[in-house]
C-alpha cells in the first residue's frame, strides 16, 4: 500500500512538472479597448471584404503577408514579428482591431493608419481580415 501511494504522488508531480514546462503557450492578455473605440461594430456588410482586400495588399500585406499569416517580406526584418492575423483576428473584436488600425501599437512596428486610410477603409480591411483563415 506504501508502495503505491508514493508512486501515486510520485506520478501526480511528474504530469504536473510536464504540463507546466510544455504544451501550448499561454496566451497573452489583451489590452482593455480604450472608451473612444469600445463596442464598435462594422457598419459594413461582409462583401467590403473584396474592397478590403485591396486595401489590404497595398498596405498591410508587405509585413502581414498576403493570408494575413505575419510573413511578409518585409516583416522578416521586424522584432517583434508582425501578428498572425488569420489566427489573431478570431481572438479580438472589430472594436480591437479598428483600433489598432487606427492608433498602432506602441513597442511593435504596426503604425497608426488613421488620417491615411479613411474610417470606412478601415473597416473593409477588418472585413477581410475576417475572411482570413
Amino acid at each position: 500500500m506504501k508502495k503505491f501511494l508514493l508512486v501515486t504522488i510520485f506520478l501526480g508531480a511528474l504530469i504536473t512538472v510536464f504540463s507546466a514546462c510544455g504544451g501550448e503557450k499561454a496566451t497573452p492578455t489583451l489590452e482593455a479597448v480604450p472608451a473612444d473605440y469600445a463596442g464598435k461594430t462594422s457598419p459594413l456588410g461582409p462583401d467590403a471584404a473584396s474592397d478590403g482586400a485591396k486595401v489590404f495588399q497595398a498596405n498591410c500585406e508587405p509585413c502581414h503577408g498576403p493570408q494575413g499569416h505575419g510573413d511578409g517580406p518585409a516583416g522578416v526584418a521586424l522584432d517583434p514579428k508582425p501578428k498572425n492575423l488569420a489566427e489573431f483576428q478570431k481572438r479580438v473584436g472589430d472594436d480591437y482591431l479598428f483600433w489598432r488600425v487606427n492608433t498602432g501599437k506602441p513597442g511593435t512596428s504596426m503604425a497608426p493608419w488613421k488620417g491615411i486610410l479613411t474610417d470606412d477603409q478601415i473597416w473593409q480591411v477588418i472585413a477581410f481580415v475576417r475572411t482570413l483563415q
